[in-house]
């Protein structure tokens, strides 16, 4: 073995420590200042680069990456418009907490501060949405950049980083010399273990409970606690709610397993909540969207939270027990301990609740009468079109949602049987994400089924990413949810703003003559015994893209739903053939419309 040092460009040192991060996939789109480091990528075939159509896609599919598979995901742009261009997209993996690298190129650094042309501050525009970044002044500098970076992203709470590299950095030679040497960083020290002093205090409110509810968030997926979560649910029978992220952590038809908390969580879920005396908070931030009003949350309860980010602990709602670590270490701690009497009657009282509730909001399974009062029995309804697709996949699939009503129906019924099989845009609520992380993590895991279940709103903001799924041959199952509205601002303006439809109507293009452009198989639905044949085909398609249309009612709402502002179990709930007939009634006296009525 040659003892020559290997003089390098900051380029070719680039493509070396992403292999030495085992990276095998970027996203990314050319320009100018980026250029050297695309011409160092012909050089290294183990660096499989996908050409996207918008550097926002790129970020989604770097994102939609490294949610199938835990691993960082990557994308690269040029500077200016090229970096700006994924601020949505590193925003998105902020509030999801998703492991993405960032590298985009920048003016010479002689040129920095001069507004040279496609300068932007690009460290400083990111500066809040990534959990670090850099602006790299030296080639000697850059290797090392590189594994801190991969570091702070993929460790503690995973999160973005940007690293913007000069394009005299990216030409520059030096010496490469790998950092072998652990990373060290003052100030950054994710904790694992718990102290003692706080599993004894946690297991005694554990010991004592009677109506123990288990808050299941992401950071169990992150931390890979899976087992563990599900042994302790079953050690101490504590029921376990999810949040929208938390989502496949649990097989979701598991019988502790009460389904999604929140908004549009079911009745049940927060009524228990509301009811509990103890929430055990795993991995989950108390989001605005899981509490509604926060001095009426959950009153009765005392709460552990368990999160490896202290930042968390307490900033929305105060706890009793808070527990800085690994969720998966912090549980293997609390195991060998733990103790609780079973309480069946909690567990039967929620499944009452629960059976109610089913009654009177959800979609009837396939063979009976849907019964939701209201609707034409010839239209189909999305949630009919979810259940169907959960059905035929048997809950395998790995279905990536944007957002919008679909998002929740898909949330609602579609019950995932693996981990990391639901990755979805929950903190940021981005619109567009759905195609590309789809195609992100089709290409991290080629062996899963994966779908897209897009809203035909959000569809258009990305659709030109079908053009990477066909160049790469992504074999991607799209579902549009085509209902020809903005559904969900549909919704708050039908219950909120006295139906004056404003800018939610949509004169939608043929998605399908769209998709044949491409030469994507594509298919149109209309009614529900057309669903199955439909999905069987969309399977037998194994290579490229396949596009289903799915035209929906356009009336559907998501129900039950937490009005802004109100107490977690004030929910609208479907209304009733009586409601309905009332409101009918109301309407030919010329009456006003009343807001709808929160109610538990």
């Amino acid at each position: 073995m040659s003892d020559q040092p290997r003089i390098l460009t900051g380029a070719e040192i680039l493509c070396e420590c992403l292999l030495r991060e085992q990276v095998d996939v970027v996203f990314g789109y050319p320009g100018g200042a980026i250029l050297p480091t695309y011409d160092a990528l012909c050089h290294y075939p183990d660096l499989h680069h996908v050409l996207t159509r918008h550097e926002q896609g790129a970020t989604h599919m770097a994102d939609g990456y490294a949610r199938a598979t835990g691993r960082v995901g990557v994308a690269i742009a040029t500077s200016g418009p090229g970096a700006t261009n994924m601020i949505t997209g590193l925003a998105t993996a902020m509030l999801d907490s998703s492991p993405v690298v960032a590298i985009t190129g920048q003016v010479g650094t002689a040129l920095i501060g001069t507004d040279a042309f496609q300068e932007t501050d690009v460290t400083g525009i990111s500066l809040p949405i990534t959990k670090h970044n850099y602006l790299v002044g030296h080639v000697e500098e850059l290797a090392h950049v590189v594994k801190e970076a991969f570091h702070i992203a993929r460790t503690g709470r995973p999160g973005p980083v940007l690293i913007d590299v000069p394009k005299d950095v990216q030409v520059a030679r030096c010496e490469f010399v790998y950092p072998e040497e652990p990373i060290r960083l003052p100030g950054y020290h994710p904790p694992e273990s718990a102290p003692q002093e706080q599993i004894d205090a946690a297991l005694e409110l554990i010991a004592a409970s009677e109506r123990p509810v288990i808050l299941a968030g992401q950071g169990v997926l992150m931390a890979g606690a899976h087992q563990e979560l599900r042994e302790f649910a079953e050690r101490a029978h504590v029921p376990i709610a999810l949040t929208l992220l938390g989502k496949s952590c649990m097989p979701e038809d598991h019988p502790l397993v009460l389904g999604m908390m929140g908004m549009h969580g079911g009745a049940h879920v927060n009524k228990a909540i509301q009811e509990a005396d103890l929430l055990l908070a795993f991995g989950m931030r108390f989001d605005d969207r899981v509490t509604g009003k926060l001095d009426t949350y959950a009153r009765k309860a005392k709460k552990i939270h368990v999160d490896i980010d202290a930042s968390e602990i307490n900033k929305n709602v105060r706890v009793d027990v808070g527990i800085v670590g690994d969720l998966g270490t912090v549980l293997r701690q609390l195991l060998p301990r733990l103790e609780r009497t079973p309480t069946p009657q909690w567990i039967d009282r929620i499944r009452e609740w629960s059976d109610d509730g089913r009654r009177r909001e959800f979609v009837r399974p396939a063979g009976e009468d849907p019964d939701m009062p209201g609707f034409d029995p010839e239209k189909l309804i999305a949630g009919q079109v979810i259940f169907d697709l959960c059905r035929h996949t048997d809950g395998e699939a790995v279905t990536v949602t944007d957002v919008g009503q679909h998002q929740m129906w898909e949330a609602q019924y579609y019950h995932h049987r693996r981990p990391r099989t639901l990755i979805t845009s929950g903190g940021l609520g981005t619109m567009g994400f759905g195609l590309p992380a789809a195609i992100g993590a089709k290409m991290a895991a080629p062996d899963e089924e994966v779908w897209a279940v897009v809203g035909d709103g959000g569809f258009q903001m990305t659709m030109m990413e079908l053009a990477t799924a066909v160049q790469e041959r992504v074999n991607v199952k799209i579902a549009i949810i085509n209902n020809g509205f903005l559904g969900m601002v549909r919704q708050w303006q039908e219950f909120f703003y006295d139906e004056r439809y404003y800018a939610t109507p949509m004169i939608n293009p043929d998605f399908c003559k769209i998709a044949e452009a491409y030469g994507i198989p594509t298919r149109r639905v209309t009614r529900r015994d057309e669903i199955a044949d439909t999905l069987a085909w969309a399977s037998a398609i194994d290579e490229g893209p396949v596009l289903v249309e799915f035209v929906v009612a356009k009336e559907d709402i998501v129900y039950p739903m937490v009005p802004a502002g109100a107490a977690l179990d004030e929910m609208i709930r479907r209304p009733t053939r009586d409601d309905l007939e009332r409101r009918k009634s109301e309407k030919e006296r010329g009456a006003p419309k009343p807001a709808p009525a929160p109610n538990a």
